[in-house]
């Protein structure tokens, strides 16, 4: 295994294991995502490069779109916790009280 490819499995671990054990805030849990989607971002982007193939694909780009998409939900549901609820703590939030 490369030390790039290497590199890039540690970062979304990483990222992963933050989003399982540090889920005290809402904004914890976002940034966890997002570094999640920039760690196979740039991993779908290298990997023609490592391969040495020629053609690119579309895969890295459609995934930074639907990666854009859920940062903007999100954020919006952020937002609407925050005027509810008075916080972003997971904890106050309970889907049967909505």
């Amino acid at each position: 295994m490369s030390f790039l490819r290497l590199s890039f499995c540690s970062a979304f671990a990483l990222s992963s294991l933050g989003l399982a054990f540090h889920r005290m805030h809402l904004v914890s849990a976002l940034l966890c995502l997002e570094s999640m989607m920039l760690s196979m971002y740039i991993a779908l982007s290298t990997w023609p490069i490592e391969n040495q193939t020629p053609s690119s694909s579309l895969t890295p780009i459609l995934m930074l779109t639907f990666s854009a998409c859920e940062t903007g939900t999100g954020l919006a549901m952020l937002v609407a916790s925050t005027r509810t609820h008075g916080s972003d703590y997971l904890q106050n939030l309970n889907l049967l009280q909505c």
